[in-house]
């Protein structure tokens, strides 16, 4: 097997091949790695190789998962990997190390994947491109004066690039949509609670953060989210399962939904014009598969929903900072904490105890508005971001020049559809569909009601078929790579 036939593969498709014996775990690894060493001089996507782990691990035996064998990474961020250095994109963290798995590690690792390498984030998960300090910045193999988005970015370059079928990422305010937009890929957000966060988190920034993955295709999508779904012990809540497996129902037709549509964001920001053209002709696809859609969006006052954002994220921000400092004994300064970042922590370090419980007191009305709406409709679509891929600096956490609250607004300037549904937690997907005039993803993002996955990867699946986006290539890709294994 080349790095060509490699990268045509999906997770599925290569486990299938594990299976049939046609190929063996080490030699993916081997081509995986092989992958990263050509690739990443460019990207700048992947921070550590574990190569002697991933070899032990298959040498140890691997499980009989739905994606055995399958070389996989994972992002430096909220999941702990038992010995695996990471740095949540902080000088501050650089190289702490977790002693265990958490549960969604452990369930990673159960579902058969191996894992081959870390991957970059922006400091603690802030920001909508990655671009931290620390790795300096991370690079979009469609075009590498853009960014791949964040905070997932590195993971999504990764995939797209041809290096894995599927990494792990994760989605505070939009983490996972936005990088699968720019990169071209898919990025679902499950409903909050469907994923495992302990046992060392409750509910992650008090319940509008989620982990899960982002992949190439629909079916990667519905088996992995059977695999690692599901509550852990002693957790918080969870969300009602599904009266089928998800690889079950997307096998299944969909019937008639009613869909929703909007192009414009609840704060009125502009949206660029190649995503909107984008948004209307995917209104036209849905309508050409027989639903209905409507033109409508949520209600609901913008302003305290941002104040809201801002105090969560800076309270738990400053938590991060906290903890970080503990674990690798050091003490955080504006030498070691990226500018704005910084300019969190201290917000988040004043903040009162009373300003927090309004702020998630907020999120909960909000949440009770939009799920009112959802009554009426299925399916909520929109742009995924508001314009096409930043160029790298755009979005510059170490800009001296702004506090907390501007960059909270610079961010959900970018990508003002994505934060919503993190409040709400119903799940959210960002699907690859158009491509705008220089060659850049443009992702539409399709929303469903609370614990209502199932719909979306059926829609997804449905739309799939009828834009065969997996047939696109970027500019820097395993293609480009002659050499065999």
């Amino acid at each position: 097997m080349n790095l060509l036939e490699f990268a045509s593969y999906d997770g599925l498709g290569l486990a299938d091949l594990v299976k049939n014996k046609q190929v063996t775990p080490k030699e993916l690894v081997q081509l995986s790695i092989k992958a990263i060493n050509e690739l990443n001089p460019d990207l700048n996507a992947v921070v550590s190789i574990l190569e002697e782990q991933a070899i032990n691990e298959i040498e140890s035996g691997l499980p009989e998962g739905s994606f055995t064998g399958v070389p996989f990474l994972i992002k430096e961020l909220v999941l702990h990997a038992k010995d695996v250095q990471t740095s949540m994109g902080s000088r501050l963290a650089e190289n702490a190390v977790f002693p265990v798995d958490s549960e969604l590690m452990a369930r990673f690792r159960k579902a058969g994947f191996v894992t081959v390498g870390t991957t970059t984030t922006p400091e603690f998960g802030y920001n909508a491109a990655t671009e931290a300090v620390l790795y300096g910045p991370t690079r979009n193999p469609w075009n590498l004066n853009h960014s791949p988005g964040g905070s997932s970015g590195g993971s999504a370059a990764s995939i797209a690039a041809g290096i894995v079928p599927v990494a792990h990422a994760n989605d505070g305010g939009g983490s996972i949509r936005i990088p699968a937009s720019c990169s071209g890929l898919i990025g679902l957000k499950p409903t909050r609670g469907r994923i495992p966060a302990g046992p060392f988190n409750s509910e992650p920034l008090n319940g509008i953060a989620i982990e899960f993955a982002l992949t190439k295709t629909v079916r990667d999508t519905a088996h992995l989210l059977d695999a690692v779904s599901g509550p852990d012990i002693g957790c918080y809540g969870w969300p009602e399962a599904p009266a089928e497996e998800y690889k079950r129902l997307i096998e299944k037709p969909i019937k008639p939904l009613k869909i929703a549509w909007t192009g414009r964001p609840a704060t009125e920001v502009a949206v660029d014009e190649e995503c909107i053209q984008a948004l209307h002709e995917t209104v036209q696809l849905c309508r050409d598969l027989g639903h209905i859609v409507v033109e409508d969006t949520p209600r609901y006052n913008a302003e305290q929903f941002g104040l809201a954002t801002l105090n969560i994220w800076t309270a738990n921000i400053y938590k991060m900072i906290e903890g970080a400092a503990k674990l690798t004994g050091k003490i955080p300064t504006e030498k070691n904490i990226e500018a704005a970042i910084w300019q969190c922590y201290l917000y988040g370090k004043e903040m009162k105890a009373s300003d927090l419980l309004e702020a998630i007191e907020t999120n909960a009305t909000v949440s009770r508005t939009v799920g009112h709406f959802f009554t009426d409709y299925d399916v909520l679509l929109s742009p995924t971001i508001a314009t096409l891929p930043a160029e790298i600096g755009v979005l510059n956490a170490n800009n001296p020049n702004i506090d907390a609250k501007q960059w909270t607004e610079q961010i959900f300037t970018y990508a003002p559809f994505t934060n919503l549904f993190n409040a709400t937690g119903q799940p959210s997907i960002s699907l690859p569909l158009k491509t705008s005039k220089n060659g850049l993803p443009i992702g539409m993002q399709f929303t469903g009601r609370f614990a209502d996955e199932a719909t979306l990867l059926q829609l997804a699946s449905q739309l799939e078929k009828a834009t065969p986006w997996k047939d696109k290539k970027p500019n820097i890709h395993v293609s480009n790579i002659t050499n065999t294994i």
